[in-house]
């Protein structure tokens, strides 16, 4: 496994060696000085990891993650298409510097942060309640016909 870093104010940085395969890299990516992403922000991010790629296959990439360097090259103040020319010409074995935005630690317990809870799905709470409020209505009901 390649070295994780913690880095400061909810971000972590994490190095990534990917090997290129006969599709590429297997991601693609926005930002550049004139391509902005982010307003006021001209670094380059991960907009799409392909399926099968040398990316998604490897699994620590993730879409939106910026990245910082390419072998050793800071990414900083690049046009877009210099970007997209350094990935090209980055060689077979392509080490990447990336930071990610760390999920907030104070949210429900099983967030993700992607839409989706991680925790029980709404039916398997509504039906058991139901179940126990039809019990009770005719556990009720019953009672009533006795009197």
């Amino acid at each position: 496994m390649n070295g994780s870093v913690a880095g400061g104010g909810g971000f972590s940085e994490e190095i990534i060696n990917l090997t290129r395969r006969s599709s590429g890299l297997g991601f693609n990516i926005v930002g550049g000085t004139d391509q902005q992403y982010i307003s006021n922000d001209s670094s380059i991010y991960v907009s799409r990891i392909k399926k099968d790629g040398a990316a998604y296959l490897d699994g620590r990439l993730q879409e939106g993650d910026k990245i910082l360097s390419v072998n050793g090259r800071d990414l900083k103040d690049l046009r877009h298409k210099d970007a997209v020319e350094l990935f090209r010409n980055a060689g077979c074995d392509v080490t990447l510097k990336i930071q990610r935005r760390l999920q907030p630690q104070n949210g429900p317990v099983g967030h993700r942060g992607d839409g989706e809870s991680g925790g029980l799905p709404l039916a398997a709470v509504l039906v058991p309640g139901l179940a126990l409020a039809a019990a009770a209505v005719w556990i009720l009901l019953r009672y009533r016909q006795r009197m």
